[in-house]
């Protein structure tokens, strides 16, 4: 129901807790990416980060606060519909989920751990929550004194999950157990201790995962074997000039060509723009720009590829901004208010 006559929708996630309206609803125009607010539900607190189904019917939500849960929409024409009540995900602040082989995943950033749960043939969430539990801790005691998982990624083959903990600096590997009930670790890489990794995103060509580092304002390559389920590091990549100062990456996206990787940066208030070298495992800092607001905390990519925007935390907005196909740098566009601001997706 997102995609209609009238074009894509975009969901904002928000705080409600510092102000936000819940889960936001925008037209978005196809020509120039701007963003028509529509409606708003405030039926989850908190709802941080969202999720929507390839066939752009349903939408699922984290409630990120300490008790903890996920939430199931209906998508329609009127906004989001919940699918019955939000289901505990048996961890503190689930920052991040994705749907996973009949499963909705979520990253629990302060128990440090990652829950299933199932999704039913009509599209609500089943009880109980399977927990995997990380181990482990960094060295930046204010930051790792244990584990933080942060974000749940699917490769691009389906059959693994990658699990990027902040707390641990370590990627983990999973596969679902012989029963298809809860996510199991095959391998954990390490990567630098204290860069404090946060997110990942694949190469479209399938070979290669970008890790976004929290802690030390980086970006490290890897190689993806999916035969084997292996993730290889290899260099580290500054997405900030030298002296740039405090600075706490959030998100990154991958160009639909395999060209570009655009990072947003909370302190510096600015996103990077990165080339990806042919071979895939080298990166090149381009240039950054203003991200048109303070504090952004996620980034996404249009489904067109011609558009990105940035979910704005402590200004409280969405900008929106045109990509140069040749150089990947992104124009500024326009803004729209979104109290709270955290993420953004497209149906």
């Amino acid at each position: 129901m997102g995609t209609t006559g009238s074009g894509r929708r975009a969901y904002i996630g928000s705080f409600t807790s510092a102000g936000g309206r819940g889960i936001s609803t925008a037209a978005v125009d196809p020509e120039t990416g701007a963003l028509t607010p529509l409606h708003a539900t405030d039926e989850v607190p908190d709802p941080s980060y969202l999720a929507v189904t390839p066939d752009g019917r349903r939408l699922y939500a984290v409630s990120e606060t300490s008790e903890g849960a996920a939430a199931a929409f209906t998508l329609t024409e009127n906004g989001p519909v919940p699918l019955g009540a939000p289901v505990p995900v048996r961890g503190a602040a689930p920052t991040h989920l994705a749907l996973w082989r009949g499963h909705l995943l979520t990253a629990n950033y302060t128990s440090g751990s990652v829950s299933a749960l199932r999704v039913t043939a009509d599209g609500s969430l089943a009880e109980p929550a399977a927990v995997l539990r990380h181990e482990g801790s960094g060295p930046n005691p204010d930051r790792q004194e244990g584990p933080h998982a942060h974000a749940v990624s699917p490769d691009p083959s389906g059959r693994w999950l990658l699990s990027v903990d902040l707390g641990t600096d370590s990627v983990r590997i999973c596969e679902l157990d012989p029963d298809g009930a809860e996510p199991v670790v095959r391998h954990e890489v390490r990567l630098r201790a204290g860069s404090g990794p946060r997110h990942l995103a694949f190469h479209p060509g399938g070979g290669h995962a970008y890790v976004v580092n929290e802690l030390s304002s980086t970006v490290t390559p890897c190689r993806w074997d999916a035969a084997t389920g292996t993730l290889t590091p290899l260099t580290e990549t500054a997405i900030l000039p030298p002296g740039a100062g405090d600075n706490y990456p959030s998100e990154l996206v991958v160009s639909p060509d395999g060209r570009f990787i655009w990072a947003a940066n909370r302190g510096h208030d600015s996103i990077s723009v990165l080339a990806v070298d042919p071979s895939g495992d080298g990166l090149t800092l381009v240039t950054t720009v203003p991200c048109g607001g303070h504090w952004p905390r996620d980034l996404a990519l249009h489904p067109g590829g011609r558009h990105l925007y940035a979910a704005n935390e402590r200004s409280g907005d969405v900008t929106w901004f045109a990509l140069d196909p040749t150089t990947g740098v992104p124009e500024p566009g326009g803004s729209i208010a979104a109290p709270a601001a955290s993420c953004v997706v497209f149906a």
